[in-house]
């Protein structure tokens, strides 16, 4: 029991997967204001969420007939801002957001999905928070339907079709995984895609999560992605050790290799990053901070030693 229980914190804190299921209590105070009417993040969280309620209910109008009952639409949006600057750039800033809409008169097997996280992915939602330079919005916005085909807890299929980068795309993914959580838990992840510019593509996602002990999990994973739009393959394998402290802070420990093979120039390491990562959830359960000092080594910089730290807050706003 407590095994679990830990399980479902630690994916919480560091999975946007988990923080979807698991932010049924994100309107929760964790410290009480005397008089809440006064306090500014009420009303600050409630805008945002209301707001985007608001949106979902006219758009999911659209697929409603006269008998029809009322049903209401779940929402999810996710804010994080953060500055990252490191040696030799101090002014990067980053900005993240993922907007989820479950709409009910499409039996809630029809999600509308917003987001500037590629592709709109979810997975190793650990070391995807850092920005690296020369991210923008406009490279990156995504707007795709998506459509759940199979929604089991070992096996999950999706399918859907959008916009990403300014290019059209359709994608079908798979999520495999064992059967309950465990010490050893296995992942597999396979998608393929098309875009209009760049053409087919694949990707290949492998995760082992060792679950040593009720605080602590070893995660390793790796990924394969290739595409007509460039040849070879481009690959990132990331090893973790995470730690949940208490009901309200975690940590995580990690080591990132990404590069690519059989391209033009052959196997090639783009970068080494190493960081070590600190999240509080604090005054509301729907509110997050963060830092994270970390250290990379990239081939752009001939792997000179680059320094760096992040500081981020992060929020979440459900209504249904």
């Amino acid at each position: 029991m407590l095994r679990n229980l830990f399980l479902l914190i630690m994916l919480h804190s560091f999975s946007s997967f988990a923080s979807e299921e698991e932010s049924k209590e994100m309107g929760e105070t964790i410290i009480v204001h005397p008089n809440p009417e006064d306090d500014w993040l009420f009303g600050f969280h409630d805008t945002i969420s209301d707001s985007v309620f608001g949106s979902a209910v006219w758009f999911d109008k659209f697929f409603a007939t006269d008998e029809d009952e009322e049903l209401l639409p779940e929402t999810l949006a996710r804010i994080r801002l953060g500055y990252e600057p490191r040696a030799r750039e101090f002014d990067v800033f980053s900005q993240r957001f993922r907007l989820r809409l479950r709409l009910p008169h499409l039996e809630n097997k029809v999600d509308l999905i917003l987001t500037d996280e590629e592709d709109g992915e979810d997975t190793d939602q650990i070391e995807a928070s850092r920005t690296l330079t020369g991210d923008s919005l406009d490279d990156s916005f995504t707007a795709a339907i998506r459509v759940v085909n199979v929604d089991k807890f070992s096996k999950f299929v999706d399918s859907r079709i959008g916009i990403s980068g300014g290019d059209i795309f359709a994608k079908v993914r798979a999520k495999f995984q064992s059967d309950s959580p465990q010490i050893h838990v296995f992942k597999f992840q396979p998608s393929i895609f098309y875009y209009l510019d760049d053409g087919f593509g694949t990707r290949l996602f492998f995760e082992y999560d060792y679950n040593f002990a009720e605080q602590q999990q070893f995660r390793a994973n790796y990924s394969i992605r290739t595409s007509e739009a460039f040849d070879g393959y481009r690959w990132r394998n990331g090893y973790y050790y995470l730690q949940q402290h208490d009901r309200y802070t975690a940590t995580a420990l990690g080591f990132v290799v990404k590069g690519e093979d059989n391209g033009d120039n052959g196997y090639e390491v783009e970068n080494y990053t190493l960081s070590y990562r600190y999240r509080v959830n604090t005054y509301r359960r729907w509110l997050y901070f963060e830092i994270e000092p970390f250290i990379e080594w990239p081939e752009d910089q001939s792997y000179k030693t680059t320094p760096g730290i992040a500081l981020r807050v992060e929020g979440y706003f459900k209504d249904n």
